[in-house]
């Protein structure tokens, strides 16, 4: 305290609180004797007052009343206030007492002094608060762009009162259904009306742009208010969600844009937060593909948990270092290691392994491009995608790895393209190492809004031009999820997993396609009439319908309401040790072999029609080594 009390301010605030003290213990005299104070009463005031202005000021360092800003005065600083005043009053006697003062101090003068001196020091603070935000944002009142709020409850009176201080907006009134609030004051700030005269209230406050301020608000409450924005011409906004103001990812006034995952429909996950603390908290964490997006979403939920280290592994240099960054803003304090390296280099990931002895290995790298992968490049997605999985799984298991957790997808149900079948090969790499030391968890889940890859891009790039929106079939479905939402379910199902099953994620309802990309035009701005949607053929590879469970498959449920356990028939060790002895083959597959190997080795796999398979050779006797399980000598 003594510290703050050589700055300027501090030193002119402790000055004026003495001077209250005195004028206080004056004041009290004056009203006592009704402004006539005569002898002995005027001598025993200024005897008396010698040593209570030291006695008070001790007690205001040792309250801490210094320490903020009256600008920012609150209800904390009026109880040290009253603290202070309090034990000032009780001290005076004491202190008289032990002094021998022989003054006469009147019992109305001790009691009221307290009350008095709270009165001036409060009133003063107050007065200067109300008096600096006067000035300093009554001006911005008639500034900022006008803007109408779409919920009347708590969290839409805390962002009017935040947005108050912007240049940027003007809040003119709130929107809200709820019939006792209509007409009624918030924050100095009128509900208008119901969300219904959204359109009629923007016209007359010349607002154009509307932020919903309904956090825990259900999918159909913002469908809603977008649909009305969108018929409006005005644009909608919105304010993070529950979840993320809960958590403390984002503040309130993080205003955005409506996107169409909030449109999705997707309840709230309820993770065992508590459980992955315990299993991620100072745990050894790899994560691979951690510079794509799923892998860089889930690096940032992981760190939340504090692990001891946290080891990002990624082909790219660019991705890694953009995620390291990150990481390092949001989590300063958090160890991490950065690996530029291919899963398929087998040297290279056991000496990473041996050397940071990961606990949980997350397995999210692959190339999961559909169209991509199905012509010239389908040698390469089998190589990274199953045979890469092998080079990592194989070493999990030479380093103990406790946990491995495969990153699936629903194309991997019975899969009519090269993806989805390298992803149905890597859960059978996974399935055979299952039983050798670590538990290895296979999680299938569907489209995630915003990952590499997705159509929603694509489409946004297409509106920014003008149009037209290109989508492959009016029939076309798929299903999805945000990406926070796959990821927290990723780690639970991680958490939840014992080894060997293949973990489902509960996707809902699938979504037409067509239906994203006019819901997309409308959250734009952009015209629907002059924005037009064209239809182009399924691409190659691509299935008009996805699945989230094969047919020979069944489900059962677990603890958690969106995890299923899929059970899936049983991996043939041999098809594996194939798969591996081809993919270390000196030699370049073209197509239709790698459709024709996929075929044999994975019966729900059916190539697309028209897709060229060739006849494979008579399998030779290394094509059926099996799968090398055997710790390999590693350094030291």
């Amino acid at each position: 305290m003594t510290k703050n009390l050589f700055n300027g301010r501090s030193l002119l605030v402790f000055a004026h609180d003495t001077c209250a003290a005195a004028l206080a213990w004056i004041a009290m005299y004056l009203l006592r004797f009704n402004l006539d104070v005569r002898e002995p009463y005027l001598a025993d005031m200024w005897r008396t007052l010698a040593w209570i202005v030291p006695l008070q000021a001790a007690i205001f360092m040792a309250f801490g009343l210094y320490r903020g800003l009256w600008r920012f005065a609150s209800i904390p600083d009026l109880q040290r206030m009253v603290g202070a005043a309090v034990l000032g009053g009780m001290l005076i006697p004491v202190v008289l007492v032990m002094l021998q003062l022989t003054a006469v101090v009147p019992r109305s003068v001790l009691v009221f002094y307290p009350v008095l001196l709270v009165f001036i020091m409060a009133g003063s603070r107050f007065t200067y608060r109300i008096w600096k935000e006067h000035r300093l944002y009554s001006p911005l009142e008639a500034l900022g762009e006008p803007v109408l709020v779409v919920g009347a409850g708590d969290a839409g009176a805390r962002l009017a009162k935040e947005l108050s201080r912007s240049r940027q907006w003007r809040v003119v009134g709130f929107l809200d259904d709820d019939v006792a609030k209509q007409g009624r004051l918030l924050r100095k700030l009128r509900v208008l009306g119901t969300i219904d005269g959204l359109g009629r209230l923007c016209e007359r406050y010349g607002v154009h742009k509307v932020i919903i301020a309904l956090p825990s608000a259900n999918h159909l409450v913002r469908r809603r208010v977008a649909d009305l924005c969108a018929a409006a011409g005005v644009q909608a906004l919105t304010v993070p969600s529950f979840d993320d103001l809960i958590s403390g990812r984002l503040a309130l006034t993080t205003i955005r844009n409506v996107e169409l995952d909030d449109l999705l429909g997707r309840d709230p996950v309820v993770l065992d937060s508590a459980g992955l603390g315990e299993w991620l908290g100072n745990r050894v964490v790899l994560v691979t593909g951690a510079g794509g997006s799923i892998g860089a979403e889930l690096t940032q939920q992981i760190a939340r948990y504090r692990p001891a280290r946290l080891v990002l592994f990624d082909v790219s240099e660019a991705a890694i270092y953009e995620i390291q960054t990150a990481l390092a803003d949001a989590f300063p304090l958090l160890p991490l290691v950065c690996v530029v390296g291919d899963v398929k280099h087998a040297a290279l990931v056991d000496e990473v392994l041996v050397r940071e002895r990961p606990s949980v290995i997350f397995h999210a790298g692959a190339y999961k491009h559909v169209p991509l992968m199905e012509e010239v490049n389908a040698w390469q997605a089998v190589r990274n995608n199953a045979y890469g999985t092998y080079v990592l799984a194989r070493a999990a298991v030479r380093a103990r790895v406790e946990k491995f957790v495969l990153v699936s997808t629903d194309k991997a149900v019975n899969p009519t393209n090269v993806m989805g079948a390298s992803k149905r090969l890597a859960e059978m790499v996974c399935q055979c190492l299952q039983g050798a030391g670590t538990q290895f968890v296979l999680v299938r889940f569907g489209n995630v809004f915003g990952s590499a890859g997705s159509v929603i891009p694509r489409f946004r790039e297409q509106i920014a031009r003008g149009g037209p929106v290109t989508v492959t079939h009016p029939e076309i479905t798929r299903y999805f999820m945000s990406l926070s939402e796959a990821t927290q379910l990723l780690l639970q199902a991680g958490l939840q997993g014992r080894g060997g099953e293949i973990l489902v994620l509960e996707m809902g309802k699938p979504v037409r396609i067509v239906d994203l990309a006019r819901d997309l035009i409308k959250l734009s701005g952009a015209d629907p009439v002059k924005v037009a949607i064209v239809f182009t053929g399924l691409r190659p590879g691509e299935k008009l319908y996805e699945e989230p469970l094969a047919t020979e498959e069944a489900t059962k449920p677990t603890p958690h309401p969106k995890l299923r356990i899929a059970q899936a028939r049983r991996a043939d060790g041999d098809v594996v040790g194939q798969m591996v002895t081809w993919c270390e083959s000196d030699r370049v597959a073209d197509d239709a072999e790698v459709r024709a190997r996929l075929n044999a080795w994975i019966p729900e796999y059916v190539p697309a029609a028209g897709a060229p398979v060739k006849p494979l050779p008579v399998p030779q006797r290394d094509d059926t080594r099996p799968l090398p399980l055997r710790p390999r000598a590693t350094r030291k």
